[in-house]
């Protein structure tokens, strides 16, 4: 049998020593024998607390002590029963209920104030937002009791609530002998625990309720709010337990049951339509968390990237209720800037995204953009913006976003004025793709248009992409072959002597190149016909 850290009052040793011994001394003598409260190891097991507390009560004279030692009584009496100890120590919540579990309405049985140990459940995929609300429910929810109790005795008796009817005769007693007994918040913190361990769920409630109306200041209120609220949340009953979050996050952070319950407040205000107060509990939950120095970027504890995850999936329902970007933009100039703002940009955009909804993914990305131009992250969202109008299969915004891209964050442009180039080595790489498409597009352009007014732009435009890679990249490796391509472009458009100069610029002034040669030969013939053109011109 398991040993029990308990008070045990000696009293009880007391008392068998004056029965057995020669003194012969009379019970009247306890009254001047101060009794030990201290904690000691019982080595003998349950049973044997149990004896000496109920002889204790029965032999001993009424006194300040007895109430302590009925409540004692009757906590042993649920340890027995079910393994719920009454030391009054705050303990981890048990292991959250499977989402199955909730959505079905099995997460009430047996298990409002049931305690134990565990950690969330399993990961799931962002996706529906049935998804989002299981994956709400599962945190902080109170598994059933997986223990059967009911095992039938000869004559019809039944050990499934001896224990636990004997604890709340007990509670109830002290509670109407002793009303003015200091540890009643605690007699009925266990009492509404028995009637829970007993599947008397709305009696657990009913002795919860009488606990907070005339125990406020327990040190146990704020997990009895809890159960409480997990209680009407997974009954679907929203206002009852947004009371009871509330009065948990009106606690401040000193409760160990703070962030949860601004975590799940925002949800089930969120699930009444109240999003722009959802939307303050969440907010409130990500400033709590920069207060504390959380990093954002941590992937060591799961449950906690999980849960923050989420709180940006319900921020980003309640903005797409709201309106969108102008809804975020006009939320954070009314009620200040944030650090971590991009985060909510970056998850709205990506939830239209998973709507398939294009323009509006990309709006959100632009918007941030377009009010934070200097921001680390804005180069990032301007090739977003670049990558959903692709993936939307929108040819002509994929064309604009990229020369938006280009003339945002070329090398000459005022960004590089607030960053240092060589620190953003991914933006750099995009940015050369990005303009050897634009020119490689428009010479295709070019090239291929059957109609004679439209090649002059194409050329302009192709011309000007060449010109701003030669200008952003001067040493990259691939540089020559763009040159040379420009040099292309040029002779043919019959520009012949500013062809044969670019030539001679991509055959002479790069290193040793695999164009070099083929330039060479091309500038003398760009030359010969430039010579062509001015001779003409002469003899006209």
């Amino acid at each position: 049998m398991r040993p029990l850290g308990i008070a045990i009052l000696l009293s009880q040793s007391l008392l068998l020593a004056c029965l057995g011994g020669s003194d012969r001394r009379t019970l009247a003598g306890l009254r001047d024998v101060e009794p030990d409260l201290a904690e000691v190891r019982v080595e003998h097991g349950i049973d044997e607390a149990i004896g000496g507390y109920s002889r204790f009560l029965e032999e001993a004279p009424e006194s300040t002590l007895t109430p302590e030692a009925m409540r004692r009584l009757a906590d042993l009496k649920l340890e027995k029963q079910f393994g719920v100890t009454g030391g009054g120590d705050l303990r981890e919540l048990p292991a959250p209920a499977t989402a199955e579990r909730a959505s079905a309405g099995e997460a009430d049985s047996r298990a409002v104030l049931a305690l134990g140990s565990g950690s969330p459940g399993g990961e799931r995929s962002v996706g529906s937002e049935q998804d989002l609300e299981a994956r709400i429910a599962e945190e902080g929810a109170i598994a059933p009791s997986q223990e059967s109790f009911d095992l039938e005795l000869p004559g019809g008796g039944s050990t499934e609530s001896a224990g636990p009817l004997e604890a709340i005769a007990l509670y109830d007693q002290i509670l109407e002998t002793y009303p003015g007994y200091p540890h009643n918040d605690q007699v009925l913190y266990q009492k509404a625990r028995a009637y829970d361990e007993l599947g008397r769920n709305g009696e657990a409630i009913a002795v919860t309720e009488r606990l907070v109306a005339e125990y406020p200041g327990s040190r146990h209120i704020d997990e009895v709010q809890f159960r409480r609220a997990e209680y009407f949340f997974t009954r679907k009953k929203y206002l009852d337990a947004e009371n009871a979050y509330a009065a948990i996050v009106a606690m401040g952070s000193q409760s160990d049951y703070y962030e949860l319950a601004l975590y799940k407040l925002g949800w089930t205000l969120y699930k009444q339509m109240l999003l722009e107060e959802s939307l303050e509990q969440y907010i409130t939950l990500l400033d709590y968390k920069v207060s504390i120095g959380y990093d954002f970027d941590q992937t060591e504890d799961e449950a906690d990237e999980r849960r923050i995850a989420d709180t940006y999936r319900v921020i980003s329902l309640c903005f797409s209720d709201l309106g969108g970007a102008e809804a975020v933009e006009s939320y954070f100039t009314t009620n200040g800037q944030r650090g971590y703002e991009n985060r909510v940009y970056r998850h709205l955009g990506e939830f239209y995204l998973e709507k398939l909804r294009y323009n509006d993914a990309a709006s959100i990305y632009k918007a941030f953009v377009s009010l934070y131009p200097f921001h680390r992250d804005s180069p990032h969202f301007g090739m977003r913006v670049v990558e959903i109008y692709a993936a939307g299969d929108f040819p002509i915004l994929v064309l604009e976003s990229k020369k938006e891209f280009a003339a945002s964050y070329g090398l000459q442009s005022d960004y590089w004025r607030h960053f240092d180039v060589q620190e953003s080595p991914e933006v750099l790489e995009y940015l050369k793709r990005n303009l050897g498409d634009l020119a490689n597009h428009y010479h295709a352009l070019y090239q291929s248009t059957e109609h004679l007014e439209d090649k002059p732009a194409y050329f302009e435009e192709g011309a000007r992409w060449y010109r701003a890679y030669l200008a952003s990249f001067p040493t990259d490796p691939d540089t020559p072959g763009i040159h040379y391509q420009l040099a292309d472009l040029l002779l043919e458009h019959e520009e012949f002597g500013p062809a044969a100069g670019e030539y001679e610029h991509t055959a002479y002034r790069y290193p040793e190149h695999e164009r070099a040669a083929d330039a060479g030969y091309a500038a003398i013939f760009a030359h010969r016909e430039h010579l062509k053109r001015v001779t003409a011109q002469q003899v006209e």
